[in-house]
């Protein structure tokens, strides 16, 4: 997952993402090292905060943008 690449590229600590999602700190960590894998609902908040699709997210491909 992406998500790691996106914190930093916006300078957002895994603190504050937790925090601005409602989720666990470790979650993050956990996310970001592949040690666990998010839901769906959490997919999709963490694409609507960095404004990516899921499938950037997942990196099913290179292509950022959201599909509207």
């Amino acid at each position: 997952m992406r998500l790691k690449e996106l914190r930093k590229q916006k300078n957002v600590s895994q603190l504050k993402l937790a925090m601005d999602l409602q989720l666990n700190q470790n979650a993050i960590s956990r996310y970001e090292t592949g040690q666990r894998e998010a839901d769906y609902a959490t997919l999709i908040k963490i694409a609507d905060y960095f404004d990516v699709s899921i499938d950037y997210l997942l990196e099913r491909t290179d292509n950022p943008n959201r599909y509207k």
